[in-house]
């Protein structure tokens, strides 16, 4: 990846003769596609292009983003065209032609000269990520040898789908890299980390800094915190992201993104980010609405399984993902699809690094078509085919009540940047009242499903 500096004096005749040449295109556009799955690390994702190919990318993607960033003068910057040129067709290949509503509001406070701080609240699938990938490889100085840009995840599976959005955004820069602060990538102590640009989890990268002496976080000038709902707001991760935003220079760009955010998130978010931008979704809004939402009663978990082959047998499906409550259920659930013949997939918590990047792979491929899975997929984990998210089991928290955010982000896992998706919860008699509260906290229509009247299951469109 290429260089790319923001800020300094504007270059007028450039952006003039940029203008010129935008306005004038006339290619008709594509609706809205997400963007391209990501896998892991050092998989070709590279795509091939006719020279034709390559030079109706750069113009259709200018047309759609450098309209915005330059006609509204959202940014003023002195980069080289051609190195814009560049990140754009990453940005095109990855399917946008237009930013999404999350990014039209974000991307003028992220990419401002100088740089503002930012809470963002954005629905799952509308290209956050995108959006502060976006803002890290604008603030890189690829002859700078060093990490610049830090992004916290709070999953091994996230941090590493976010890096692989970096390495296809900035595909076309060739100076800019990525290295993933992980467990299962160790890294001699005695190691000169010359990425720029790392993506990791908070307890490697507090190893990292503090102890092994690897990153110096007082160099970082893009601090993003990604799902922070979780991050700042469970046990462990609160306390391990604090650390490191203390170490971070007092000119740090501090952006936190997730789908939701409980009052007490806000709170200590306003309190440890100085001076923010806030974008916060209404409650009404937090539900997708692209996705349709269904509810099955049953007596046992037999039942549930039974419903389920009634579902799956009725209704086209691209993929699917059934979340479980516990790995108990998730093996037993597992076990019964295998032994009907299904392509199943188990990803848990008790599985090694290796064992789930290589599942979350084998699934982006297709070579499964249904992953079983608990809570450790529950966010950000994006695959385009999925069309159906089952919640075998509805999750709760430790009193028993609804979580609603987990619910949220479930779900989330179809419908993907404004497509159509179907979600199913199979309750018991007794987690009806649970499931009522999520459909009264989110003022939305989960409807009733009779699993033996197939006539109806069949009506079922996305």
């Amino acid at each position: 990846m290429a260089s790319l500096l923001w800020g300094g004096e504007p270059a007028a005749a450039e952006s003039e003769h940029l203008n010129s040449h935008f306005s004038n295109l006339i290619h008709p556009r594509k609706n809205l596609q997400s963007i391209k799955n990501t896998t892991a690390p050092n998989l070709d994702d590279s795509i091939n292009n006719t020279e034709e190919d390559e030079v109706d990318v750069v113009d259709l993607a200018a047309n759609s983003l450098l309209n915005k960033l330059i006609r509204q003068s959202l940014v003023e910057s002195s980069h080289r065209v051609e190195v814009l040129q560049k990140l754009l067709k990453g940005i095109y290949e990855m399917g946008f032609n237009r930013p999404s509503k999350i990014q039209e509001m974000a991307l003028p406070m992220m990419l401002a000269h100088p740089p503002q701080n930012l809470i963002a609240q954005s629905q799952s699938g509308t290209g956050k990520t995108a959006a502060f990938v976006l803002a890290m490889l604008s603030r890189v100085n690829a002859l700078e040898r060093f990490p610049q840009c830090l992004c916290l995840a709070p999953t091994y599976e996230l941090a590493l789908q976010t890096g692989r959005v970096v390495e296809q955004m900035g595909k076309f820069c060739v100076d800019i890299h990525v290295m993933y602060a992980v467990r299962g990538n160790p890294i001699p102590r005695s190691t000169d980390i010359t990425q720029q640009i790392i993506i990791g989890t908070p307890g490697t990268v507090l190893d990292w800094y503090f102890k092994r002496k690897l990153i110096d976080l007082t160099k970082i000038r893009v601090f993003v915190l990604d799902e922070a709902d979780v991050m700042i707001d469970t046990q462990g991760f609160s306390d391990q992201s604090i650390r490191i935003q203390r170490a971070l220079p007092p000119d740090c760009q501090m952006l936190l993104f997730s789908a939701t955010f409980e009052d007490s998130v806000w709170q200590f978010a306003e309190r440890i980010i100085p001076d923010p931008n806030v974008i916060k979704l209404r409650k009404e809004e937090l539900t997708l609405n692209n996705i349709r939402q269904y509810y099955v009663l049953c007596g046992s978990r037999k039942d549930k399984y039974q419903a389920l082959c009634n579902i799956y047998g009725g209704i086209t499906i691209g993929q699917a993902i059934i979340f479980c409550q516990t790995r108990r259920n998730a093996k037993w659930l597992t076990v019964e699809m295998m032994q009907d013949g299904h392509q199943v997939s188990l990803l848990s918590g008790e599985l090694t690094v290796d064992q789930r990047a290589s599942i979350i792979q084998r699934f982006r491929d297709g070579k499964e078509k249904v992953l079983i899975t608990t809570n450790v997929c529950a966010r950000g984990i994006d695959v385009k085919q999925v069309t159906i998210v089952v919640n075998f089991d509805l999750p709760v928290n430790q009193l028993e009540e609804p979580d609603y955010e987990t619910y949220l982000h479930r779900i989330g896992r179809t419908g993907r940047f404004g497509k159509k998706g179907l979600a199913f919860n199979m309750i018991e008699v007794d987690k009806l009242p649970l499931l009522m509260k999520i459909q009264d906290h989110f003022n939305s229509s989960i409807k009733q499903l009779d699993p033996e009247d197939m006539d109806e299951i069949e009506k079922i469109e996305y």
